[in-house]
């Protein structure tokens, strides 16, 4: 594809979405006799259930029945790859937020009221909660992986400085705008109905095949949009759809689950929390020799997504920074909390977190411009161009961008003018910092990296569309929409696109990892290819020509002849042409060997720069972002509009993460932030009054995805990073001068207030 259409259209549900007429879960007509599903679960980490008392609740109003371990015909679990995460259970308590039993009656109200008037003996016993307590007790979900490379005994020799230190990045709860929700509906011949707000519906399809004890054809998942995911409803979504459909095939009775904020965060994964432990050598110029990495992370109770997710933290290590000699370990603790899981960029923010503070450091600790220190270990074209993990990098602009960022953004202008603020001002303090992004686009699980799509065209012209991607608000079917008009030459208007459904494209991956619109972008095409190959032999048969045929602006060219799209497909179908095909696309040279984790484990990378320029208070903690400046490179974008919304947001979530999302455990392994009043996302009062965002207007894809572009979806979270080593550069210069490490992730008012000498 040569040439996508340039009309940077708005997001397909947009006026919907303003307006509240965009379809959800909860607003699907609910069908006759729905029974409502509340679920009951631990309020302690840790225990053993000596006895459990259902009197009460069976005998409050409107409950129907009670659902437990008792009532599950297949596997009691809804573990995605291991196993571990239990629906119910009925003895031994693993973390706070376990589920227990669940109500079901016949409003919510009621199934909540009831839950509550359970009586649970229990004898509790102390729990892990800490990743330093998990390493001490070395107490693991997975077995811990190593990689190095080079020889980093020597690297240290040649190093004219060593530093050493600790780092720690926070957690974050999802906190999608629609929370977890399913409801279940038994269909005929023991078949079953499911709505879900998940962002994989063909893995929804078989876990819950897996519970019921039933083949997966007897399971339909539906899916035309959620409220947000960010992955946390590419795994923990299972949970809910098992439990409606548990109940469902029980009671003969469709059934909701729909869960309030509260319970949502206390019994759903986080982002993972990490903890580093570094020794870093380099020479007088800044340049590493030698870096050794301890990293743990908290991954709960069950292994869920953890191992693919520290993988690609050991990945993104590097960022964009080439590393001669290396040696990384990688923990992964199991704690009595609940199960981390996926999150906006799946291990590679807590990675780049990790490198960027070891810059700073390095720069801090020679007294140099930490920019210039970022440029004298960037990746270069020829030389110095293979990861730690043996991939060559062949499209690296990131020197380009990072350059044309600090001119565009008047960066040494600006650090000139925060210097003489700093001298002036006892109390208030600034800081400012650029930081890269490069970041890997593909599935780290290489099978994964698939995916299916069906077309059909109607006799007057119109095209439906289906693929195996989710719409989680970040435009994905207006893209993939664009897609298939261009291939067609058909405006945008011609092409409907339908609920992802597991009876239309079956066996598809989740909507993650960046790649939706890579992989289903190409799986539309090539089943458009198929249908116009049918389409072309009977151009050429029936019309006597053997001339180029283009497709553009509603009209189908050959000769110096043109038809109308409409024309051509009516006649087409009275000649009985195929006017339908599914298509597949699998992504190509992904190799790597998953025990070594050496090889390609990614098709290519997408990169980016943020300046961000901050404020705080000394007395008080209180800090502002006063302005963020970003390039960031989409290839060739197919929605520049979209794009940029994406790369926009991205950065205001990443925001969020480093700086006011903090989530806390008590000792005993309760969390104590599990709704709006304790726990704070970013809202407009944190948006920076200066946001200026520029895509790369160089951008091209060297590999041959969809239009040339490049993954939006992840990559731009990380270019937040840069908020947080400008709060670190303002405490630095507080600190006249000196020591920034103690500053940790989240950076709110405390914990600056706490770094602050």
């Amino acid at each position: 594809m040569d040439k996508i259409f340039t009309k940077n259209i708005e997001h397909e549900s947009a006026v919907k979405h303003v307006t509240g007429k965009a379809i959800y879960t909860d607003d699907i007509s609910e069908p006759k006799n729905l029974l409502h599903a509340v679920i009951g679960y631990s309020n302690c980490s840790k225990g053993v259930i000596k006895k459990i008392d259902y009197k009460d609740v069976l005998s409050s109003e409107g409950v129907v029945d009670i659902i437990t371990e008792k009532d599950i015909e297949g596997i009691n679990d809804v573990g995605p790859i291991f196993k571990g995460d239990k629906i119910f259970t009925s003895k031994n308590i693993e973390y706070y937020g376990q589920p227990i039993f669940a109500v079901i009656a016949k409003t919510n109200n009621l199934a909540k009221r009831a839950a509550l008037k359970v009586k649970i003996d229990l004898k509790i016993s102390k729990p892990i909660v800490s990743i330093e307590e998990a390493l001490k007790k070395k107490s693991f979900v997975l077995k811990p992986k190593h990689l190095t490379r080079g020889n980093i005994k020597d690297g240290f020799k040649k190093s004219d400085n060593i530093l050493k230190g600790k780092l720690y990045s926070g957690g974050q709860d999802h906190f999608y705008l629609e929370g977890q929700i399913a409801m279940t509906i038994p269909q005929e011949d023991n078949n079953f109905l499911v709505y879900s707000s998940t962002q994989h519906p063909s893995e929804t399809q078989q876990i819950i095949g897996k519970v019921l004890k039933q083949n997966y054809n007897s399971i339909h998942v539906i899916v035309r949009r959620i409220g947000g995911g960010f992955g946390g409803k590419e795994t923990q979504s299972f949970l809910f759809a098992a439990i409606t459909s548990i109940a469902a095939k029980k009671l003969s009775k469709p059934v909701k689950l729909r869960v309030d904020r509260d319970d949502d965060m206390i019994m759903t994964g986080k982002r993972h929390d990490f903890l580093f432990d570094y020794e870093v050598g380099f020479n007088n110029s800044g340049e590493i020799l030698a870096l050794k990495i301890m990293m743990a992370s908290r991954c709960g109770i069950s292994p869920d997504l953890s191992g693919a997710i520290n993988d690609r933290a050991i990945y993104h290590i590097d960022n964009a920074y080439f590393l001669p000699n290396i040696e990384i370990n990688s923990y992964r603790c199991k704690t009595n909390t609940v199960s981390n899981t996926a999150f906006r960029g799946f291990g590679g923010p807590q990675g780049m977190f990790c490198i960027e503070n070891i810059i700073e450091n390095i720069a801090q600790n020679l007294n140099r411009e930490a920019s210039e220190i970022r440029k004298i270990n960037f990746y270069k074209d020829k030389i110095k161009n293979t990861t730690h993990y043996g991939m060559k990098i062949t499209d690296n602009v990131i020197e380009e961008i990072f350059n044309k960022l600090i001119k565009k953004s008047n960066y040494k202008k600006r650090k000139i003018e925060i210097d003489n603020f700093n001298k002036k001002n006892k109390v208030l303090k600034k800081g400012i910092a650029i930081t890269p992004v490069k970041f890997g686009i593909s599935f780290t699980t290489t099978h994964l990296n698939q995916g299916g799509a069906l077309v059909h065209i109607y006799t007057d012209g119109s095209i439906h569309l289906n693929h195996g991607g989710i719409e989680m608000g970040q435009g994905l079917m207006t893209k993939l929409a664009l897609v298939a008009s261009n291939e067609f030459g058909l405006n945008y208007e011609h092409i409907k696109i339908s609920s992802t459904d597991t009876e239309k494209v079956p066996n598809t991956s989740a909507s993650a990892a960046s790649a939706t619109t890579d992989i289903n972008g190409a799986a539309i095409v090539n089943a458009i290819n198929n249908i116009k190959s049918g389409l072309n032999e009977f151009i050429y048969d029936y019309f006597k020509t053997n001339s180029k045929i283009k497709y553009e602006n509603n009209f189908v060219y050959f000769d110096k002849r043109k038809i109308s799209f409409k024309e051509l497909i009516n006649t087409a179908y009275l000649n009985r042409i195929p006017l339908s095909s599914s298509g597949f696309y699998k992504t190509n040279k992904i190799n790597v060997n998953t025990k070594t984790l050496q090889g390609r484990p990614f098709l290519y990378f997408t990169y980016g720069a943020a300046v961000t320029e901050v404020i705080i208070d000394k007395l008080t903690g209180e800090n502002k972002i006063l302005q963020v400046d970003i390039i960031h490179d989409v290839g060739n974008s197919i929605n520049k509009r979209i794009d940029k919304g994406q790369i926009e947001g991205g950065y205001i979530q990443g925001l969020g993460w480093l700086t006011t999302e903090e989530v806390s455990w008590k000792s005993n392994g309760v969390l104590t932030t599990h709704s709006p009043s304790t726990y704070k996302i970013p809202t407009a009062g944190e948006t920076p009054f200066k946001f200026n965002v520029e895509i790369y207007d160089r951008g091209f894809n060297k590999e041959k995805v969809i239009n040339r572009s490049k993954a939006v979806g992840e990559p731009p979270f990380m270019l937040a990073i840069s908020s947080f080593i400008a709060l670190k550069d303002a405490v630095y210069n507080a600190n006249k001068r000196k020591n920034s490490e103690n500053l940790i992730a989240p950076a709110t008012a405390e914990n600056i207030l706490k770094s602050l000498h």
